[in-house]
């Protein structure tokens, strides 16, 4: 089988989230995007995965993406060729899957949206670099070795980078900004579900502030309106 041939919009993932922190959020509710979406702003993290996990999510990745300009939204949980066409088609501007296949991959590819697929072993990690695909989601986090794997992954494989998601929290996400191969990690603890719930947006845009004072290893910090010199704004 001919593996999907790069793409160059595929390499920018990580750089349009000038955070180091995405929130991964599930909205019940598409009513709750658009606050949702400018409180998480307000506190500093623009970059805002909402999962494809409850039948609003597509809405909610529509309603962010045009009435909250400056976040930039991205669809999370995408399995199937059809949910990258859908994601588009709503507004996504980058997308995440918690693994792949071939023909997942050939249609991330084909959507020209920056992208970061799944992996959880080290041939998963090759068989993409293989591929031309270098950014990559390390999922799931915790559950699959946690910092230590992801440290010993840095001398062989220096080129891939990584987003890990899964069982990262305020007391570990630190940890994982500090290896050099981590660009940003993802997580939820910024969007409680009881806080959705009460629509305390306040209290997420205090709990996202938090979050993006965390410094990755390269030292960009949002709180402080940085990022590396080479990395474009969002698009």
């Amino acid at each position: 089988m001919t593996s999907p041939a790069p793409s160059p919009a595929a390499a920018s993932v990580l750089d349009l989230t000038p955070a180091p922190v995405v929130p991964v959020v599930v909205v019940e509710d598409a009513a709750d995007a658009v606050p949702l979406a400018r409180a998480l702003v307000a506190g500093g993290l623009p970059a805002i995965e909402v999962t494809l996990r409850t039948p609003a999510a597509l809405d909610a990745i529509r309603e962010i993406s045009g009435a909250v300009p400056e976040a930039v939204v991205g669809a999370g949980t995408v399995i199937t060729p059809e949910q990258v066409t859908a994601c588009g088609a709503a507004g996504a501007r980058f997308l995440v899957s918690p693994g792949w296949t071939d023909v997942l991959l050939a249609a991330l590819l084909a959507s020209g949206l920056p992208f970061l697929p799944g992996v959880s072993t080290t041939s998963e990690v090759v068989a993409l670099l293989e591929r031309g695909v270098r950014e990559m989601k390390f999922f799931p986090a915790q559950a699959a070795g946690g910092t230590a794997y992801l440290r010993s992954l840095a001398g062989p494989l220096p080129q891939a980078r990584f987003c890990p998601t899964g069982g990262i929290g305020p007391t570990n996400a630190a940890a994982y900004l500090e290896l050099p191969n981590v660009s940003c990690v993802g997580g939820s603890w910024m969007v409680p579900a009881d806080a959705v719930a009460a629509r305390d947006w306040r209290r997420i845009e205090e709990l996202a502030r938090t979050a993006s004072a965390l410094r990755t290893a390269s030292g960009r910090r949002t709180a402080a309106g940085l990022r590396p010199a080479s990395a474009p704004g969002p698009r």
